[in-house]
């Protein structure tokens, strides 16, 4: 619950940056697709965790191919509790109806689309909401959700720092 309760804080602040940065030009030309990667650049222990997909890894697009490599390289890096923390929140992933999951993937590709300025206000601005107590979380997330579209471009565009009514 409490995750979700995050998740939805990091969407609400997300989803304010993100419907003012959309008037925004990209800030530069979109990448070229990455190559193809072969199963043997991988290392012996990326390919246990993948054994699965060796035998369609040559088919699959090399985004994909790429995005499995880093996942599982990630993991290998991760702390027992960090792995625990990573199987929840995929099953929380899995146990999400598909439309809420295609809304988080294009909220994500808006927010990979951000400048890298507006990128870190966004994670600051989520940090500052996390390291706030409960109550103060659920009166923030309450008044959100009063506030027209432009009073809510408004407050993204006040200065940085704690809203007024919680300093």
């Amino acid at each position: 619950m409490r995750r979700a309760a995050i998740l939805a804080a990091c969407l609400i602040v997300a989803g304010a940056t993100l419907a003012d940065a959309q008037s925004a030009p990209p800030a530069s030309p979109a990448p070229t697709a990455p190559a193809p990667r072969a199963w043997q650049s991988l290392s012996p222990e990326q390919q246990n965790l993948l054994k699965s997909y060796q035998d369609k890894w040559s088919s699959l697009p090399p985004e994909r191919q790429h995005a499995l490599a880093r996942g599982s390289q990630r993991w290998l890096t991760m702390t027992p509790e960090q792995r625990a923390g990573a199987q929840q929140r995929f099953s929380q992933w899995r146990a999400m109806p598909p439309e809420q999951r295609q809304q988080l993937r294009q909220r994500w590709q808006q927010f990979k689309s951000l400048p890298p300025e507006q990128q870190q206000r966004v994670r600051e601005s989520f940090r500052r909401f996390r390291s706030m107590p409960p109550a103060q979380r659920q009166e923030l997330k309450r008044q959100w959700h009063q506030m027209s579209p432009e009073q809510r471009r408004n407050a993204v565009h006040r200065p940085a720092g704690p809203h007024p009514r919680f300093r």
